[in-house]
């Protein structure tokens, strides 16, 4: 079984005020895409006090960052736990940064425990550089079949599981054993197919690290492009995250980078407390 690494809740000394934006990633429109919550923070608090923060948000990913350098330092914890990389609120956060902290802005740079990430101004909407991680091919654990109820047409593994099924209607619809899941010795699974009407279609589960599934995720397309790449022999790749809420991602396998288009919509915008 796969950890994440826990913090433990802290209970604060001080009294704060933060900022915390929510905002709706990888859609242009509120009530769809994945919902993140972005905390500026003008210093780093006791990690107990960011899992708290996290635990009370109870959304898929709270990020937090500080100015460091010419740059920003970011730290994206779950309900749970934190983690090295997250998509959705990597852009959530450069969003807030272009349109609250710093609207001249046209290019952010990230140094996060997975190195340093970019995201740039792109028309209306922004491109993030993130790590490539392809998955390599491998048997199907048999926690993975159980947990699905379908043997994959392909299995592979890199961060995740990524379990290639037959058809989008076969992904949309899954409905994993998620007790079967926690019993996998990776980060989440992914499960994929050829899209009807984009290159490929997505879902993502992590119910070790809090979520049960994740709306639209943007690291699982560091995994997902490489592969859809060489099986399509396509550079430009779109893609639909076809969970409840749905999200719209685009893809560009660049070297050892994805290029990963996505927009974002303002949700909420208030001040936590404590």
């Amino acid at each position: 079984m796969v950890k994440c690494r826990m913090n433990n809740p802290a209970s604060p000394s001080i009294k704060k005020t933060i900022p915390v934006y929510q905002i709706d990633a990888f859609t242009r429109r509120v009530f769809s895409g994945n919902p993140a919550a972005v905390c500026p923070l003008d210093e780093w608090l006791d990690d107990g006090i960011l899992q708290s923060i996290a635990a009370e948000n109870n959304l898929s990913e709270t990020a937090f960052f500080t100015r460091e350098g010419g740059g920003f330092r970011i730290r994206w914890f779950t309900p749970v736990c934190e983690v090295d990389l997250c998509g959705h609120a990597t852009l959530a956060s450069a969003f807030i940064i272009f349109t609250r902290i710093d609207p001249d802005m046209n290019r952010v740079v990230f140094r996060s425990r997975s190195g340093e990430l970019a995201v740039e101004r792109d028309g209306g909407g922004m491109v993030m550089d993130f790590p490539s991680d392809p998955p390599v091919p491998c048997a199907a654990p048999a926690a993975l079949v159980e947990a699905l109820g379908i043997e994959p047409v392909e299995t592979l593994a890199a961060a995740d599981y990524i379990a290639v099924l037959p058809s989008e209607a076969d992904v949309r619809r899954i409905a994993p054993d998620l007790r079967a899941m926690r019993a996998l010795d990776r980060r989440g699974v992914i499960v994929t197919a050829h899209g009807d009407n984009c290159d490929f279609v997505s879902r993502f589960f992590a119910p070790n690290y809090g979520i049960d599934e994740d709306p639209v995720t943007g690291s699982a397309h560091c995994e997902l492009a490489p592969y859809w790449a060489a099986r399509l022999g396509m550079e430009k790749l779109s893609a639909l995250q076809v969970s409840k809420r749905g999200g719209e991602l685009e893809c560009r396998v660049n070297g050892s980078s994805v290029l990963i288009s996505g927009n974002a919509a303002l949700f909420m915008e208030g001040a936590i407390t404590i």
